[in-house]
């Protein structure tokens, strides 16, 4: 099943990128351009992947940090956008309703925090810290599962 394959493949470059970012948040890594992903032309209907649920947990956790990161960080960094970006990218490029449902949770973690945090507070800091430990905790579980 070259589809799988291309797939697993596809899953660990952008899970290891954001295992990285997520480790480190300085590296700007996630600012390299996405790896050629083009799907065969025969695959017309989506497939859900076995790990989407992660991924959705996962886009959440993005657009929570993204929007923390941006309320205390001065530098206003745009790398979890981006990492979120490339993840899309990679996992979704010929499978809109995916890249939707991928996006919406993003979307989703984004607005949970902006709805309640308008001012960085320890809180936030402390929220953004642990949502940044558990993103690398399931990056690294998806690799290490589906990764190849």
């Amino acid at each position: 099943m070259l589809w799988v394959s291309n797939n697993h493949m596809i899953l660990r470059r952008s899970v290891v990128v954001l295992v990285l970012a997520c480790a480190f948040p300085g590296l700007s890594a996630l600012g390299q351009p996405a790896a050629n992903t083009t799907a065969p032309a025969t695959e017309a209907t989506e497939r859900p992947a076995p790990y989407d649920d992660d991924l959705t947990r996962l886009s959440v956790i993005l657009g929570s940090v993204q929007y923390l990161r941006s309320l205390c960080n001065t530098t206003k960094e745009d790398d979890w956008r981006l990492g979120m970006q490339q993840l899309l990218d990679a996992e979704t490029k010929s499978e809109p309703k995916r890249r939707e449902r991928l996006t919406a949770a993003f979307n989703r973690g984004y607005r949970s925090f902006a709805s309640v945090y308008t001012d960085c507070t320890s809180q936030a800091i402390v929220a953004e810290e642990r949502y940044r430990n558990e993103g690398a905790t399931l990056a690294t579980e998806i690799t290490a599962r589906f990764g190849n």
